[in-house]
């Protein structure tokens, strides 16, 4: 695996790169769910290229960069063992050098659900990665599903934006108690851990009232809400009920598919999750069904 710190060795490296080239693109701290996208790039590709930046730009008040985790060595052997080719771990200053003062906004999709929660986090996400396709210049780039807006958002922008590529989305990868993995899962106590489980419990309860026949979206957060509000620890967001390639909130009953959404806050961790209903849609090729066919 070849590491490089600079775009102008990063123009290089990929220069040399033959073949189909799959990219991943994470902020480290690296868990099985990344590990899941890059074996889908391995498989899928003649070459891998991943990235390790924790994008500043896409944090906002109160939300510091600086105490996003950070596991270097682990990260580095994951990569390794994986077997990326080659590995972009820039400073922030490679990518946002004195005078930067371009942004990427993707309008309505971003507006909603955490973005309505983090205004300007997905300006932020929308630059970094539109920068990261441009140097990276990948044929597919790969996502997880646990990250449904954003995964939405960079789609539109790839096809707005004309980048030739696909954005490929990857089921959640899941703790064996049903918790959505993320990085953010190792600030929890071992009292905030096992209280975290009912997050995919929630979603479970108004995924089995679907296979069951109901379709009202309000009874849908009801159901969610009230597995969560049974939580003592658990201070809930939001729980919404959207249809996947518009974000557009459902309002009246309808045959599917819809994302159903939740946030909430634990002790001092925000956790997100999602599913999709009906359940038989949460795979790589449902995903795709419901987000649409890769746009190219």
């Amino acid at each position: 695996m070849q590491i490089v710190e600079h775009i102008r060795d990063l123009r290089s490296a990929r220069a040399r790169l033959k073949g189909r080239v799959g990219a991943v693109y994470t902020m480290g701290a690296l868990h099985a769910g990344h590990r899941s996208l890059l074996d889908c790039a391995r498989a899928e590709n003649d070459a891998v290229v991943a990235t390790i930046f924790v994008n500043p730009t896409q944090f906002g008040p109160g939300e510091d960069a600086e105490s996003y985790p950070r596991t270097p060595d682990g990260d580095l052997a994951l990569m390794e063992v994986a077997g990326v080719d080659l590995l972009f771990a820039p400073a922030p200053a490679e990518l946002y050098p004195s005078g930067f003062q371009t942004s990427v906004s993707v309008d309505e999709v971003s507006q909603g659900l955490e973005g309505a929660q983090r205004p300007g986090h997905f300006r932020g996400v929308a630059t970094v990665v539109a920068k990261l396709f441009n140097l990276t210049q990948p044929d597919a780039a790969y996502f997880g599903q646990k990250d449904a807006q954003q995964v939405v958002v960079l789609r539109r922008m790839a096809a707005d934006l004309n980048f030739p590529l696909e954005v490929v989305v990857c089921p959640t990868v899941r703790e064996a108690d049903g918790l959505a993995m993320s990085s953010r899962n190792m600030f929890l106590s071992a009292k905030e851990r096992r209280a975290a489980a009912v997050l995919y419990r929630a979603l479970r309860t108004a995924s089995d009232a679907w296979e069951a026949g109901e379709r009202e979206p309000g009874v849908l957060r009801e159901a969610v809400r009230a597995v969560l509000g049974a939580e003592p620890l658990v201070a809930i967001e939001y729980v919404a009920v959207n249809y996947p390639e518009s974000l557009r909130g459902v309002l009246m009953p309808t045959g599917g598919p819809v994302l159903l959404s939740l946030a909430v806050q634990i002790g001092r961790v925000r956790l997100l999750d999602n599913m999709l209903l009906p359940r038989a849609l949460n795979t790589r090729e449902g995903l795709t069904q419901a987000l649409g066919a890769p746009l190219v």
